[in-house]
């Protein structure tokens, strides 16, 4: 192998996208909408790797590039997971978990936030000059819009099922104890007792407090704390396409395969009235980059290098077609040296 070798690999999409955003050109195209919102969530439960900042950086590169390539106003939506675990138990043979939210105060949640993230967010906001909103999975499964999404996901929860955890076949709803805010970590004792127009009666178990119930409504009803997939399921579900915003999920490249799972739920579901779930934009994971353009060079990938005119020396790595835009490159760059430095800065707190 030879330095010619090691060269970005082809993708599928070389001759459909040029840019990252050309992905969301044809839900833009003939429709109504005024905003792009970009959203990205976090669990709060420890410092972020360099990984996490970097997705977050993303959203801001990809909230600038599509405000200047479409001409409307952009904006990141971070989320503090803050149903993140943290503790964990095993009590009468299973395993309990009590979220940030019922083991730290708001304010101890809110200066977690702002130590851990805000310094970057604030260094892209001004790089970039794309507003960002910082709110809580707290916050969000009390909406009742998200509630009442989640209800609705209820009647078709046999078929949803196997889309939300294939190991098991059971979504994974926790419902912490009103008591101690513990709550079984694989709701392998919750159960729907009841369904109806008004809401959703469950029951579930404390290894201190025994049995309890819930009753889930729009507007209340106890804490619901959702497992991953069923999460995004529901948020993705509850916007609504009369806000006039197109919602894009960020994440981060370990969810290429989980994509496809919460897409399975929406076609179980049926696709919710107005335009397709919400898209999701990804960076590949970089192991994966690392090892295609470290193979040896295919024959059909030496014709594509072969070419007339399609020798174009790598100066710069080009972050997903943002180094398009003029400037590009160097708001990547700026942006890059915010992210090293609160790595660094998380690392010496948490030494």
């Amino acid at each position: 192998m030879t330095v010619s070798t090691l060269r970005s690999p082809n993708t599928v999409l070389a001759k459909a996208v040029e840019d990252a955003v050309d992905v969301l050109r044809p839900r833009i195209v003939d429709s109504d909408i005024e905003s792009i919102g970009f959203s990205v969530g976090t669990q709060i439960n420890g410092h972020p790797h360099l990984g996490t900042h970097l997705v977050q950086s993303l959203a801001f590169l990809l909230a600038e590039r599509a405000r200047d390539e479409f001409g409307l106003d952009t904006g990141v939506d971070f989320c503090a997971l803050d149903n993140s675990p943290a503790e964990t138990i095993r009590a009468d043979g299973r395993r309990y978990q009590r979220a940030y939210v019922h083991a730290l105060s708001a304010d101890e949640i809110s200066s977690l936030v702002a130590r851990h993230y805000l310094p970057l967010f604030d260094a892209c906001r001004a790089r970039t000059n794309v507003p960002y909103m910082v709110s809580t999975y707290t916050h969000q499964q009390d909406t009742p819009a998200f509630r009442a999404e989640f209800l609705r996901t209820l009647e078709l929860l046999d078929a949803i099922g196997t889309w939300l955890s294939p190991n098991s076949g059971s979504a994974h709803i926790r419902l912490p104890c009103p008591a101690c805010g513990w709550a079984e970590k694989y709701a392998d004792r919750t159960r729907l007792l009841e369904l109806d127009e008004a809401g959703g009666l469950f029951e579930a178990h404390c290894f201190e407090h025994g049995r309890y119930e819930a009753d889930i409504t729009p507007l209340g009803g106890g804490y619901l704390d959702l497992a991953t997939l069923y999460r995004n399921v529901v948020k993705e579900r509850s916007y609504r396409p009369d806000d006039r915003t197109l919602h894009v999920m960020v994440k981060g490249g370990d969810w290429a395969f989980g994509c496809q799972l919460v897409d399975g739920a929406h076609a179980a579901l049926g696709l919710p009235v107005g335009p397709p779930a919400s898209p999701d934009l990804h960076p590949p994971d970089p192991r994966q980059r690392r090892r295609q353009a470290l193979e040896e060079p295919t024959a059909r990938s030496r014709r594509r290098r072969a070419r007339p005119g399609r020798h174009h020396p790598r100066v710069a790595a080009r972050p997903l077609g943002l180094a398009r835009h003029p400037g590009g490159l160097r708001r990547s760059a700026a942006v890059a040296t915010a992210v090293r430095e609160q790595h660094t800065s998380s690392q010496q707190m948490s030494a």
